[in-house]
């Protein structure tokens, strides 16, 4: 396991979870005979060969000696992976967004594959969902958007009758001295570069500062003046959740009108959403917020597993009322900070990763936990928004159809919102997971969503409101 993706593991407490939640929403009143619960995990348990990494298991290494292995699990047994709910009537969005939370309120053991899948039955209209918790560990965004195009594009509604086709096979789990044995290797390797790394390490963030301090305003960075709001607190183990859908056309075109990218478009959104969210509460800073947005450093779009991802810190304007003049600020703040993020290069990211030691990662994030000093200091950031480009075609499986498609990544101590677009098709939706500490009420900021667009699209002269 790389460090990038072990990291993830070591930040995990009982109330920070990393793994992330992707939620698909499909009509199933088409399907012939109606939807079964033991058809789909049939189904599921065939297109497991297009899932290499849902079969592998974590494996530590004794005394925290080097990061975690994979294992093709021996113990592997789908029925351990799955749960169903059935929803009373009505059955609408926020009785799904409820159960949605609840299932993100729990951590995944560590003693199989780091994914659960838990079916929602009675929805409106004969819908299901399927909610897939997937840790951070496994995938990243533009990993997960892979493993579903690999699913799609090989997948039918009868399973096969043949399980020998099946070209997985488990593995024995090694023993502790063949880990350790491994480890240490890892780290003569490691050492051997560690003082190439070190001085590329301080050369580039020399250069990423000076960088920095050309631009005006400044690219924010995380702890330095970063206004407190309700959102940064210490976590509580349960999760709220909440979803819309923006039609896509609206913020494309909202993008040819000013010359700015869809990212930018929707950070702005966002920050209109947060913006009035914290008004409507009486808290809304002087200075503005500071998000993390996530950004690929892999272009690879066959990339079914890890991490290749890095944040940039973007100032996202929710002090400034005109919507035009925020997208203006975010469009030069985003160029900024990856101007300056790029100094730093990404490979040497993944390279300190690899040499931070899990006894001293570990605690420092238990400590920071237990302690709720995420209560009484200057949080990190205010809130992580995340926009990841999914399918472009309609999803199809038989008769059945994909009709939306959600997905968010994980909140932090201090950093209790995060917002996460996935587009389909013609829609970008967008989720928002909390917890009831610092957001008992999703639905007061998602609901904002909708108005923040259409004040968006007249500040720069459209007119979306006849579309959503």
């Amino acid at each position: 396991m790389s460090g990038l993706d072990a990291k993830f593991l070591y930040s995990e407490t009982r109330t920070a979870h990393m793994h992330t939640i992707k939620v698909a929403v499909s009509d199933m009143r088409r399907l012939e005979g109606g939807f079964s619960y033991d058809t789909m995990t049939a189904v599921l348990g065939q297109l497991l060969v297009h899932l290499p990494p849902f079969r592998r298991r974590i494996v530590p290494v004794p005394l925290g000696l080097g990061h975690p292995v994979w294992v093709e699990d021996p113990d592997f047994a789908l029925a351990r992976h799955l749960s169903r709910v059935v929803l009373d009537p009505p059955g609408d969005d926020r009785a799904l967004a409820g159960a949605i939370g609840s299932f993100a309120s729990t951590m995944l053991p560590r003693d199989r594959p780091l994914w659960a899948i838990q079916v929602v039955e009675g929805l409106r209209d004969g819908r299901v969902a399927v909610v897939v918790k997937l840790h951070h560990a496994l995938a990243d965004g533009s990993a997960a958007v892979a493993l579903l195009r690999n699913v799609v594009e090989s997948a039918t509604v009868t399973p096969h009758p043949d399980p020998a086709a099946d070209p997985w096979r488990p593995e024995p789990l090694p023993t502790r001295g063949r880990l350790v044995a491994r480890a240490l290797g890892e780290h003569a390797t490691r050492l051997r570069g560690l003082p190439h790394l070190v001085r590329s390490s301080v050369t580039s963030a020399r250069d990423s500062e000076r960088t920095r301090r050309t631009f005006e305003p400044m690219p924010p960075i995380p702890l330095h003046h970063i206004p407190r709001t309700s959102f940064n607190v210490s976590l509580d183990p349960a999760r709220t959740f909440a979803m819309a859908r923006l039609p896509l056309d609206a913020l494309r075109d909202i993008r040819r009108a000013t010359g700015t990218t869809l990212n930018d478009v929707y950070l702005t959104v966002c920050a209109g959403a947060l913006r009035e969210y914290l008004v409507s509460r009486g808290e809304l800073p002087a200075r503005p917020l500071v998000a993390s947005v996530p950004v690929s450093t892999d272009p690879d779009a066959a990339r079914l597993s890890g991490n290749r991802v890095d944040n940039i810190y973007v100032a996202i304007g929710t002090d400034v009322a005109d919507p035009a003049a925020r997208l203006a600020l975010i469009h030069d703040g985003v160029r900024a900070s990856k101007e300056v993020r790029s100094r730093l290069g990404h490979e040497l990211l993944e390279q300190r990763a690899d040499v931070v030691p899990p006894q001293l990662y570990q605690p420092t994030v238990r400590l920071w936990s237990r302690s709720h000093v995420a209560n009484v200091v200057h949080p990190p950031l205010n809130v992580i928004l995340s926009n990841v480009a999914g399918p472009k075609e309609p999803i199809r499986i038989g008769p059945v159809n994909l009709d939306a498609l959600y997905s968010v990544g994980p909140i932090l101590e201090g950093i209790g919102c995060n917002m996460t677009a996935w587009s389909y098709v013609d829609e970008l939706a967008v989720s928002v997971i909390g917890c009831p500490a610092s957001m008992p009420d999703p639905w007061a900021l998602v609901d904002l969503l909708p108005g923040a667009l259409d004040e968006l699209a007249r500040a720069v002269g459209r007119d979306v409101g006849a579309d959503h």
